[in-house]
Parts: structure tokens; sequence; C-alpha cells
């Protein structure tokens, strides 16, 4: 597998409008970075918050970042990212291109997500440092667009020489079919911030991921 520049994380907790709306958000959020440590990420996602209120939930997480060294990921908006202290930016097809976001925040980690070969190859080479693969399993969250499975990131990782994130549809259970296939780590939203403890479901994935040896 190839070496994860920056160290990059195993474990990747996104968030969505709904979780960032929880009264317990942050609660969770500082179980969960402190459980997964520099092998956790968090992405911040929410798409339909102020940029006040992103600005806010960033700077918190932030010192999150700092204190138990999980990473902060902004998806979307590499400007809140960049004033926030955030360690990078998720970029998606509605934001700026991966060139763009180098140009602007050539200090930021960028990653890019990816829904097929074509579009990862593409990331790759306009120099994105991972890419967040999927949806692999089936989900709720896109109940009618089909699964990929874990061929695509195989394909991914024939095609491409950056690390690879997989997502969608991922318990602990199969994390090691995913590592298999070539994933440096994997991303989920209801196994982390759905669980009754977000820093016990930390563990549980990352227990799956070392089955096979240590990342």
């Amino acid at each position: 597998m190839t070496p994860a520049p920056l160290h990059l994380p195993l474990l990747h907790a996104v968030t969505s409008d709904e979780i960032v709306a929880r009264p317990d958000f942050l609660d969770r959020a500082r179980r969960f970075a402190r459980a997964a440590g520099a092998r956790g990420a968090i992405h911040l996602r929410g798409h339909r918050q102020t940029g006040r209120r992103l600005y806010d939930l960033a700077e918190t997480l932030a010192g999150l970042q700092r204190e138990t060294g999980c990473w902060l990921l902004v998806n979307d908006r590499a400007d809140v990212a960049l004033v926030s202290g955030a360690m990078g930016v998720q970029l998606t097809s509605r934001s700026l291109s991966v060139s763009d976001a180098r140009h602007v925040a050539p200090g930021l980690a960028i990653g890019a997500s990816v829904h097929d070969v074509e579009e990862g190859v593409l990331a790759a080479h306009a120099g994105a440092d991972w890419i967040v693969a999927g949806h692999v399993f089936p989900t709720a969250s896109h109940p009618d667009d089909p699964a990929r499975g874990p061929r695509l990131v195989s394909a991914l990782a024939r095609r491409t020489r950056i690390p690879i994130i997989a997502i969608g549809g991922i318990v602990p259970r199969r994390v090691p079919r995913l590592r298999a296939a070539g994933a440096h780590g994997v991303a989920a939203i209801r196994g982390i911030w759905d669980a009754d403890d977000a820093g016990r479901a930390a563990i549980d994935y990352l227990t799956q991921h070392d089955a096979d040896g240590p990342g």
C-alpha cells in the first residue's frame, strides 16, 4: 500500500447538517477525537450552515485538533479551513478544483471526493493528497444510487498512487475487506455519530483496521 502523505488518518468521521445541529455534537466529537487521536479525522460538513456557524464549529474542533492530534478537515470551504487552522479541506463537485484550492491555500492538505475511477485518476493527477471514494456499500444517504462495491477501491488502487478513503455503508466488520482491496482507511457517518459512544465506536473501527496489521 502506498504510504500516506502527512500521516493521513485512518478513520474519518463525516458530519452532516443534522449531526452538527445536535445538542451533544461537540461532546461526541470530543469523545471521538480523544479515542482516535492522530489516527482520526473529523470532516466538518454542513452545506446549509452559514459561514459564521461553520467557522465557530471549526474553531472549536481546531482546538480539539491541537489537543488530541485528531485532524480537522472542512468540507468544501477552503476559506473556513484556512482561517480556523484546520489541517485541510475535503473538496467535492461543488468546490474549487484541486489545482485552484492548491493555489489559494498551499498550506492545506487537500482531499477530493470521487465516485468512479475516472474522477479519482483526474483528482490524483491534479494533485489531491487523498481521495474519498464511494459509496462502497448500500447506504440510506443514497437509497436510489447503486453501491459501487469494494471493486471501486481496488480499481482506484491500481490506477492511482494516493491514499484511498472508502465511504458508504461502512461498519467495523467491513474494514478488513476494504483494507485488502487497497483502502488506506475508511470514513463513516452514522457508524460514529449514531453510536452510543463515539469514542468506543472509534476504537471498534480502528481495531478492525489493525486486524491485518498496524496501519
